[in-house]
């Protein structure tokens, strides 16, 4: 059986064709370069435009593999659209980077301060009820709105001929004041907040949506961070996934919802639970000693050249000192302290030397997934069987890996599959259909 999946991304639109006895058969990614223009902090993107990207893909795809039985979605999750009573797009889409819940609200607090505050629940800017909450404090919310969705729920209700979304738990708890226990919004908190609930996204009844404009069978949008899960471990939950791009992260199943003070407990599609923990800077730790260096050598040189070569063969040629310094990498903040800062520690006449500071920098960032990690270990948390590795991070990095089975004394798999939450998706839409 074919199926096709389909991941709506922050800068790339990527389309994937699942046989499920042969593994991901074609693929398609385009660029997802609909940005619009606006205030600094504000960070939006056409949703009109998107959808018309996205179609254009699948059709192509379609096209060459007729017998498609079914159609899943994931994408980028926190962000929110807005819609009208007949499915259309009345705003743009604030993306999971929007930075209007940053903004200050009153002295010494910010907007999604404010909203967590009174809420009860912990809520960075980008979390779909920040940008709401945000909304109506400005009267700014689209008046011909009924609802707000993910930008993958807008496109799947379009593709499978709706008029309205339908809302996957792990997009509805993305956008924050969601009780996953109970498994609906908390009005509770809602009203505490000042928030209605006549316009919160209505939460889907069955995974399937209906059969739209192509004629194939389309299914519910899923988060990607579970989409990924499932595309990356290949529909095993006795994985942990490590991801490193831009920022890096770990997730692991559990069958109960564990609650620890590292990781974020997330619905997982079909039952179960998803422990997610999140680095801001992770990959880019990497990026930014690289940069260190270019810079050092353009001072010297008066010319400009990538050190990541350099880096590399430095990696081959020498093994891992002892006497590494410590290095802490959140040079970006964390989900709940924006302002904590990036330190080095330890540095000594003998440690203060390129090599030391690469493997210092790739244990940073290895240490920080694991002191999360360690808090779900405590929690009574099965280890895994073994640790799936995803993200060019890794894929680009060998050294990466070997210092992440190091830190987390068990091997490390990359996965088969890049685009990973597409093919999560077509996996989802699989197990539906079937």
């Amino acid at each position: 059986m074919k199926t096709l999946g389909l991941d709506i991304g922050t800068t790339t639109i990527s389309a994937v064709v699942l046989d499920t006895s042969e593994g991901v058969i074609a693929s398609r990614t385009v660029k997802n370069d609909t940005f619009l223009s606006g205030e600094p902090w504000e960070k939006l993107q056409d949703p009109v435009q998107i959808y018309d990207r996205a179609l254009s893909s699948v059709t192509a795809l379609v096209q060459a593999h007729p017998d498609i039985a079914a159609i899943g979605l994931t994408g980028q999750m926190h962000g929110i659209v807005y819609v009208d009573a007949a499915g259309n797009a009345v705003s743009p889409l604030y993306t999971w980077q929007d930075g209007r819940g940053d903004l200050p609200c009153s002295a010494g607090e910010s907007w999604a301060q404010r909203l967590s505050r009174l809420s009860g629940y912990a809520l960075a800017t980008g979390y779909g009820m920040v940008t709401h909450y945000h909304h109506l404090n400005h009267q700014q919310v689209p008046d011909k709105a009924v609802t707000f969705c993910t930008i993958h729920d807008y496109v799947a209700m379009r593709l499978a001929g709706r008029t309205s979304p339908a809302v996957d738990p792990t997009d509805a708890a993305s956008f924050g004041l969601y009780d996953a226990a109970r498994g609906c919004f908390d009005h509770e908190a809602l009203q505490a907040a000042g928030i209605g609930g006549t316009i919160l996204p209505p939460l889907m009844e069955t995974p399937y949506l209906g059969t739209g404009p192509l004629g194939i069978p389309v299914y519910a949008g899923i988060g990607d961070n579970q989409a990924s899960f499932l595309g990356a471990a290949e529909g095993r939950t006795d994985v942990l996934l490590i991801n490193v791009g831009t920022g890096s992260q770990i997730s692991i199943y559990s069958p109960v919802a564990l609650q620890t003070e590292t990781l974020e407990t997330r619905p997982f599609p079909d039952g179960g639970w998803l422990l997610v923990g999140a680095s801001l800077c992770g990959g880019r730790s990497y990026a930014l000693l690289e940069n260190f260096f270019q810079e050092t050598v353009r001072m010297v040189t008066g010319s400009s050249h990538s050190a990541y070569e350099g880096m590399a063969r430095l990696l081959t040629q020498q093994p891992c000192p002892e006497d590494l310094p410590t290095i802490c990498t959140t040079f970006q903040g964390t989900r709940k302290d924006p302002t904590r800062k990036g330190s080095i520690e330890g540095l000594d006449i003998h440690n203060f030397t390129p090599v030391h500071l690469i493997h210092g920098f790739m244990h940073g960032m290895a240490d920080e997934l694991f002191a999360m990690y360690r808090g779900y270990l405590q929690k009574g948390g099965q280890a895994p069987a073994s640790i799936v590795g995803s993200g060019n991070g890794l894929r680009k990095n060998p050294h990466l890996c070997q210092t992440f089975e190091a830190t987390f004394g068990c091997p490390l798999t990359l996965s088969n599959n890049e685009e990973e939450a597409a093919c999560g998706a077509a996996r989802y839409a699989a197990r539906h259909c079937s």
